[in-house]
C-alpha cells in the first residue's frame, strides 16, 4: 500500500549547505537518488517539510524559496517523484525580521507544516511518515501521529530522548528510510540508548506480505 513520506530537506534529502538558496549549490544528499526511485516506483507520495530560519534572520526573502523549490522539484523529478508539496516555516522567535521573528506551529518540532500539508493533500497522518536526519524532526513527526525514521549521519548532536523524540527507526541513509518505507513494516525498534557512533548497518527489514 503506497504512503505519504514527509521529508526533512536538508541534511536528509539534500546536502547541508546552511542557509543556501542558490539552486546551483543544491545537490541531493548520497543514495537520495536510489531512495526516490524506491518511492516512486512503489507509488509513495513525497512531501518536502522543512525550517527556513534564514527568512526570519535576514539572511534571504521569502521569495528566494521559490527557486529552492523549483530546483528540488526538478531533481526528483530525474528519478521519477513528482513532489506533492514543499512546504517550509519561515519564522524563529529570535529572528532579526519583525514579520517572521514570532513562535509558532510551523516550526519542527512542532507539527504545523505536516498538519497543513495533510489538510491541503487530503493525506492520513497515521498512515504516513516522517524522515528526517535529526529528532526535531522525529518529534514533529511523532506529534503529528506518523511512523518516524531518523538517518543517522552526524548531524544530530544533542541526542535529548524523551519518548515525544524517541525514533520508530534509525537508518545510515535514505536509501535505507525508504527500503524500510516500502517493507511497510518495523522488524527492530531502536536501542534504548543514543548511538554513540555511526551506526554499523539500518534496522533489519522484513519484506510486505
Amino acid at each position: 500500500m503506497s504512503a505519504t513520506v514527509f521529508l526533512d530537506k536538508d541534511g536528509t534529502l539534500i546536502q547541508d549547505v546552511p542557509y543556501n538558496v542558490d539552486p546551483d549549490q543544491i545537490r541531493l544528499a548520497p543514495f537520495a537518488g536510489r531512495a526516490l526511485r524506491t518511492l516512486a516506483e512503489h507509488g509513495h507520495t513525497v512531501v518536502i517539510v522543512s525550517n527556513q530560519s534564514g527568512v526570519a534572520r535576514g539572511y534571504f526573502p521569502e521569495s528566494a524559496l521559490e527557486a529552492v523549490r523549483e530546483r528540488i522539484t526538478t531533481l526528483c523529478r530525474g528519478f521519477g517523484v513528482d513532489l506533492a508539496g514543499f512546504y517550509y516555516c519561515p519564522h524563529h522567535p529570535e529572528g532579526s525580521v519583525a514579520d517572521f521573528a514570532i513562535e509558532c506551529e510551523c516550526r519542527k518540532p512542532g507539527d504545523g507544516l505536516l498538519r497543513a500539508a495533510a489538510a491541503d493533500l487530503g493525506v492520513r497522518l497515521e498512515e504516513s511518515w516522517m524522515v528526517g536526519d535529526i529528532l526535531d524532526d522525529i518529534e514533529a513527526g511523532k506529534r503529528a501521529g506518523c511512523r518516524t525514521v531518523l538517518i543517522d549521519n552526524g548531524n544530530e548532536t544533542e541526542w535529548r530522548l524523551p519518548a515525544t523524540r524517541w525514533p520508530d527507526a534509525v537508518v545510515r541513509n535514505l536509501d535505507n528510510a525508504a527500503r524500510l518505507v516500502v517493507a511497510g513494516s518495523l522488524q527492530t525498534q531502536p536501542d534504548r540508548h543514543p548511538p554513540q557512533a555511526p551506526i554499523a548497518a539500518p534496522v533489519q527489514l522484513r519484506a510486505s506480505a
